[in-house]
């Protein structure tokens, strides 16, 4: 069984909005932050656009991302889910989301030790 699993993505015109969910068990509770990051069409390179401390304190966001999107995590069901509320979306934002788990924060992909399948957002009119 994943240990990561995204949902909610899907096509959605500009100006919109979407919720993304990323479901972590074990991984929340276990001391993981928690980051969302994307890859755009003809990309090779995942971008960080968004991390959760284990904590839940502390939120970090990319420049393209802030003041739109919102990370959070569910008061509930052990604090498993994390979720990517994204507001204003811009065609540029179309791109395959990734959640991810690490020991840390960090806007390197390469620092995540857990990675989900990825849902698809497609933002078009």
């Amino acid at each position: 069984q994943a240990r990561v699993q995204e949902s909610g993505g899907g096509l959605v015109q500009p100006g919109g909005s979407l919720k993304l969910s990323c479901r972590a068990p074990g991984l929340t509770s276990d001391g993981y932050a928690m980051g969302w990051f994307r890859q755009r069409p003809g990309k090779e390179q995942r971008e960080g656009i968004a991390c959760l401390s284990w904590s839940g304190e502390r939120a970090y966001y990319g420049d393209s991302v802030e003041g739109r999107f919102t990370i959070s995590r569910s008061r509930y069901n052990a604090k498993n889910t994390v979720y990517l509320q994204m507001n204003s979306l811009k065609p540029e934002d179309t791109a395959m989301y990734y959640c991810a788990a690490a020991g840390r924060c960090s806007a390197n992909p390469q620092r995540y030790n857990y990675w989900g399948q990825g849902t698809q957002v497609t933002v078009s009119s």
